[in-house]
């Protein structure tokens, strides 16, 4: 796979993973690791996660090369952009959990025209890189990918699947998006390793879908909801007795 499959237009369209922001946000915290990440430590954690490949080397051309490219994108970007505008749309929760039932419905009807019936994406004429990526499988993004978290993926795609559409005029439904992005995440993918992911437990998002917790939520209905419970149950409001 390649950075354009998730970043769409090469970093550059509204509510498709842009890198505006890139530039002017790192480097800066991250929960995930609980550490402070520089931009190149940002692009290694996609090599590693969402691509399933190898860091590069921080001094190499290549990763000059991306760095200079988000530097330049996001030269004059203001931080006061919406995260959504950087990054996608938080849809609503459901009030039930996102159904991959339903989810490998929607899929059959408007994924696999591009992704194949068995997820394994679409290359090029040379087989170099993916026109469409794999969506599960050996080369597909790993467990630890930001799109395993399922609302992630559902305001991904909703607001960009399928191909073309934008999050002006989407064709999905939130409850569509909702539920095959649960049924693309219940497929199986490559491993990663994720022990030192969060070492503040509290801080796992809602929809984290791997253990311990610092509630007494399941691992099931971390992945697949419902997950307003969960939101509701983290309010400081909550935890007064």
């Amino acid at each position: 796979m390649n950075c354009d499959n998730c970043h769409i237009d090469g970093g550059t369209r509204p509510y498709g993973n842009t890198f505006a922001l890139v530039a002017s946000t790192y480097p800066k915290f991250r929960a995930r690791s609980g550490s402070m990440e520089s931009i190149e430590d940002r692009i290694n954690d996609c090599f590693e996660r969402s691509l399933n490949g190898a860091p590069l080397d921080s001094a190499s051309r290549e990763m000059r090369a991306m760095v200079a490219y988000m530097q330049w994108i996001g030269a004059g970007a203001s931080r006061a952009i919406p995260d959504a505008y950087a990054h996608s749309e938080s849809l609503a929760y459901l009030d039930r959990a996102a159904d991959t039932t339903r989810g490998r419905a929607v899929y059959l009807a408007t994924c696999q025209r591009c992704h194949g019936a068995d997820g394994a994406g679409a290359m090029d004429s040379a087989r170099v890189a993916y026109v469409y990526p794999p969506l599960w499988g050996a080369h597909s993004y790993n467990v630890g990918a930001g799109m395993y978290q399922v609302s992630r993926l559902a305001g991904f795609v909703k607001n960009n699947m399928p191909f073309g559409v934008t999050h002006r005029a989407p064709q999905l439904t939130d409850e569509q998006a909702w539920d095959v992005a649960a049924f693309v995440d219940s497929r199986p993918r490559p491993s990663a390793d994720l022990r030192r992911d969060w070492p503040k437990i509290a801080s796992k998002p809602v929809d984290y879908p791997f253990g311990p917790y610092a509630d007494r939520f399941t691992e099931a209905q971390h992945k697949y909801g419902p997950f307003a419970p969960i939101a509701a149950a983290r309010r400081p409001e909550s935890r007064i007795r």
